[in-house]
């Protein structure tokens, strides 16, 4: 019994630690070890290479095209907790100024094009799923006080899918579980219970690990990386990338009042705030915004 609990969870972190193109070859070891030790018979171990090869191909480079549709799926798990927001104004406005940001981002095209959706709840937060798709809640446009800021909220999610933030989290999380499931298969289909039930609890525990990982949203890394490229974006166009800035010390006071929404999937404000600082060009320098950009935003903010 010994022998194979420690086969089974030295498979997993040999798995978890490799490239996925070794996954396939670690796991001919494992199992030519079970079927020699008379621990695995000739077809299970078969069963089990099957299914490790199967993963191993299904992480190759993901194309734009199945990013898009990536993307719809985790847009559809957003929408079945959130309604859109029912303002014609609104959404012309917010998605004018995203098309404008993502034309200075590093990938202005993406298999299914970017689109902008304000999302009628007073939760602070923002989404950005792979392929384009970005959520803003009418509570965080509400923390925004002018065009500057509002842009700059937008560029920070446009970042996120310029540099394949949520495609990453999702390889992560797609990885764990395949692993988990193939060992948790080759463990129930023993006949020893107990290495079932061990594996089942290893399996149950990483699942929670990442589950918790998604719902806080990105690594302070992820974050860091977005505003650089956001600040970018809003220098290249004309906006204060100090706005950034500002959204953020906002949401810093709003995180010592409550922890929801924003405050659940960002890191602490004041951790990204002087890295911003740093982000910003030496040439830059201030300029007060355009009338015009005040009146559309007004037109278009003021029943939101």
């Amino acid at each position: 019994m010994r022998r194979l609990v420690f086969l089974v969870f030295a498979c997993i972190v040999c798995i978890l630690a490799s490239s996925c193109q070794y996954i396939g070859k670690i796991t001919r070891v494992g199992t030519n070890i079970a079927v020699a030790t008379g621990t695995m018979d000739e077809d299970r171990a078969q069963e089990i290479n099957q299914q490790a090869d199967a993963l191993a191909k299904s992480f190759q480079e993901i194309t734009p095209e199945q990013e898009y549709y990536i993307g719809r799926a985790v847009a559809a798990v957003v929408l079945n907790d959130y309604q859109p927001y029912d303002s014609e104004a609104a959404g012309n406005y917010v998605n004018v100024l995203g098309q404008s940001l993502v034309l200075s981002s590093e990938r202005p095209m993406t298999f299914g094009g970017y689109h902008f959706l304000i999302l009628d709840s007073k939760e602070i937060n923002a989404f950005a799923a792979p392929g384009g798709l970005i959520f803003v809640t009418r509570g965080m446009l509400n923390r925004a006080a002018n065009e500057d800021e509002v842009a700059a909220i937008l560029a920070h999610e446009i970042a996120h899918i310029e540099l394949k933030h949520g495609l990453q989290s999702i390889k992560k999380s797609r990885l764990t579980t395949a692993i988990t499931d193939i060992a948790v298969s080759a463990a129930e289909n023993s006949r020893n219970e107990r290495l079932a039930e061990l594996s089942s609890e290893f399996g149950g525990s990483i699942k929670d690990i990442t589950s918790t990982l998604v719902n806080n949203g990105y690594s302070r890394a992820f974050e860091l990386e977005a505003d650089e490229s956001a600040v970018a974006m809003l220098e290249s166009l004309g906006y204060d990338p100090k706005a950034l800035m500002r959204v953020l010390r906002k949401m810093a006071f709003r995180q010592l009042l409550r922890r929801e929404g924003f405050a659940k999937t960002h890191p602490k404000p004041w951790s990204r705030i002087g890295n911003i600082r740093s982000s910003i060009s030496k040439s830059y320098t201030p300029a007060e915004a355009p009338r015009q950009r005040r009146v559309r935003y007004r037109a278009a903010m003021k029943k939101v």
